[in-house]
């Protein structure tokens, strides 16, 4: 129950008139800012639609930028793969052409000089950098030369040529996420990309008797491969072919020791962590960093392709016809066969990304309409809410007015 009193009328006149002023100031405010949630209390459920959602379009925003800048870099790239590609293609059309027995020794050298000079430029591309300036084929190693060209003296040549060439990155993919709970894998290592033939490396030690001492880990093609105490040759052979590593591991015939191959045309990466020595063990490697650590008394056949075109040049020099349309022209194809296959694969990469700009591109605006019709004010609704509390207000001035109508006039007659 109120209690009535002289002042009930003065106090209850300006508690509403406060709450109607309360009211116009939010609607004011709503206008104002075109949003209608003002504070969580206005609407949680709608509140925290609308945050949930605000964060979904910023993560949209981010896979798209991330998406972009890849698009960006494989673009980059794609134009240097198929340059080397097409230079192959000239190479082994040279290799077709100077195997067929008809070129005196003087023509083959004059091949040979074109192919030199191929080589040179496919050396520069597999160096390129992209517009950050960072390597486009060193793996994640991107401010490293992918690349390291050794010259030397070849017979015939007359001066200097590229005698090797040695890959200075890694094998580590770069994992970018481009969508929800989806990540895409780039393969930047040039001696995946520019590589002709798969790698096999024989050991030359006898591991018959070889046992582990202690618990170790080794990484084979980009996998750890853990290795427990007490295994012998055959344990380990068996832990490569079952860790998913792109190589196959056996047993070699003649030496008892172990063989390793990939099983496509790759460069074989080994090495020994932490305080392991097994693969040194196994006289597969040598304590030096991967990828140009096979160990001394270990032989290693399959080559990059520009192994294969270093080959070619060689041959050509030497005018042996037999070599130029055998291992040397062999190789060469190979080479083009593993470009291009990465090329295709660097092309539907490109496209799914496209695919997926293309997809996010829509999902931002959906969103974010979606956010409008949760937050924004309506403006018509806003309005004729905001001229009935302006009506109410005066009425209740007016109200107030009659009730104190009384001034100090009124006692002086």
């Amino acid at each position: 129950m109120d209690r009535i009193s002289s002042s009930a009328p003065h106090t209850g006149f300006q508690r509403n008139l406060r709450r109607q002023e309360s009211a116009i100031n939010k609607v004011e405010r709503q206008i104002g800012t075109q949003n209608r949630i003002q504070s969580l209390r206005d609407d949680p459920i709608a509140a925290g639609r609308v945050v949930r959602s605000q964060s979904f379009v910023n993560r949209l925003d981010q896979f798209e930028k991330n998406a972009r800048t890849l698009v960006d870099r494989i673009s980059y790239s794609e134009g240097y793969i198929n340059s080397n590609l097409q230079i192959l293609q000239r190479v082994r059309e040279l290799a077709v052409t100077g195997a067929n027995g008809t070129y005196t020794p003087e023509d083959l050298k004059i091949m040979a000089g074109e192919v030199n000079q191929l080589l040179m430029t496919m050396v520069d591309n597999a160096n390129a950098t992209g517009a950050e300036g960072t390597a486009l084929f060193a793996g994640t190693k991107t401010n490293s030369q992918a690349f390291e060209v050794t010259y030397g003296n070849v017979p015939g040549a007359g001066s200097a040529v590229i005698t090797e060439v040695r890959y200075n990155g890694n094998i580590d993919m770069s994992k970018i996420e481009v969508d929800e709970r989806h990540s895409v894998m780039q393969d930047r290592s040039g001696n995946r990309i520019f590589w002709a033939e798969p790698q096999t490396v024989f050991s030359n030690t006898d591991s018959s008797q070889y046992v582990v001492g202690k618990d170790s880990v080794i990484n084979v093609d980009g996998h750890e491969i853990l290795i427990t105490a007490g295994d012998n040759m055959y344990s380990v052979i068996a832990k490569i072919n079952n860790s998913g590593a792109a190589v196959k591991a056996s047993v070699d015939p003649i030496s008892n020791g172990i063989n390793i191959s990939t099983t496509d045309a790759r460069q074989l990466w080994m090495q020994d962590l932490g305080e392991s020595t097994i693969l040194q063990d196994l006289g597969l490697i040598s304590s030096e960093n991967a990828p140009n650590n096979i160990a001394a008394g270990a032989t290693a056949v399959g080559g990059s392709a520009f192994d294969a075109v270093i080959a070619l040049r060689d041959a050509m020099l030497s005018g042996d016809s037999h070599r130029i349309g055998g291992s040397a022209l062999g190789a060469v194809s190979s080479a083009v066969d593993n470009v291009a296959n990465h090329l295709a694969k660097t092309g539907s990469l490109y496209e799914q990304l496209e695919a997926n700009i293309a997809r996010t591109g829509k999902q931002i605006p959906d969103v974010t309409a979606a956010i409008s019709r949760e937050k924004d004010v309506d403006m018509a609704e806003a309005i004729t809410e905001m001229k009935m509390l302006d009506f109410t207000k005066q009425a209740t001035l007016n109200m107030a007015a009659r009730l104190y109508s009384n001034s100090i006039l009124n006692y002086m007659r």
